[in-house]
Parts: structure tokens; C-alpha cells; sequence
């Protein structure tokens, strides 16, 4: 299991990213526009967000830090805008997680397989602290 930060910004990722990489002399691991996610599996990038930034990390020895533009139609509310991405090698311990966190909070995205993942959720716990569960290999997982 891996857990990381996750940080989101209002259209100024990129930005964000550029300054954090230049202020601690970390690496651009990875950068991933809304534009590249795959129109072939149903999903449609409005024009306007296009060339933000969907999933982006940058390492600061050793430590990966996550980034993302807010997805169309999520609310952005600074102080709420770091989550925790937890990935898990096992899909039933995943979903046991999820489970968990999701008693006495609130669902944001069900476990379901994604582009990325055979198995993605987010979940506000009854903390209000935003968790985003997910499973680290393509592994098989059904979703009940």
C-alpha cells in the first residue's frame, strides 16, 4: 500500500506544479491532460478544460506529491482542495477501505473501474478529510 497527497487547483495546475518543482528541486514524474483521457471509452473533455491538468506527480526526494485541476462540475473550495490517495495492491482490501471511510461520511465517486484503475473511489470521511482509493496494478475487482 502507498499513500500520497493529493492537491487540486482551480485551472493553475501547471502553474503550481512549475513552482513546487523549482522550490524544492523535485522531478515532473508524470503530466496527463483531460484532453488525453480516452474519447473511445465514453469519456467527453468539454473544450474549456482540455489542456488541464488531470493527474500530474512531481517527486520531492522520494516523496510523490499529486496535482490535478478540479474536474468539470466539482466545486473548488480552498481548504478543502488536498486529499489523500491510498493505492492498494488488493482489490478486496480496497474495498474494505472504502467501506470503512464511507460510514458516517459521504460517497463522492463509488469503487468502479476507470481508465486509470480497475477499481477508483473517492469518499469524504465523517472527518470531512477526502479519500481517493484505488488499486495500484489492473487487477480484477467486482464491484457489489
Amino acid at each position: 500500500m502507498q499513500v500520497n497527497p493529493y492537491v487540486v487547483f482551480n485551472g493553475n495546475c501547471a502553474e503550481a506544479l512549475d513552482f513546487y518543482k523549482k522550490a524544492f528541486s523535485g522531478e515532473v514524474k508524470m503530466i496527463s491532460r483531460y484532453k488525453d483521457a480516452p474519447a473511445e471509452q465514453g469519456y467527453v473533455t468539454p473544450s474549456e478544460v482540455a489542456e488541464l491538468i488531470l493527474h500530474a506527480q512531481l517527486d520531492i526526494g522520494g516523496v510523490v506529491i499529486m496535482f490535478c485541476d478540479t474536474s468539470p462540475g466539482l466545486p473548488y473550495n480552498v481548504g478543502n482542495n488536498i486529499m489523500l490517495s491510498v493505492a492498494f495492491d488488493c482489490g478486496e482490501a480496497a474495498k474494505a477501505a472504502f467501506a470503512n471511510l464511507k460510514e458516517g461520511g459521504s460517497v463522492i465517486m463509488e469503487l468502479q473501474e476507470t481508465f486509470w484503475s480497475k477499481c477508483f473511489g473517492m469518499v469524504a470521511d465523517k472527518y470531512g478529510v477526502i479519500w481517493q482509493i484505488t488499486l495500484a496494478g489492473r487487477e480484477h475487482v467486482t464491484h457489489k
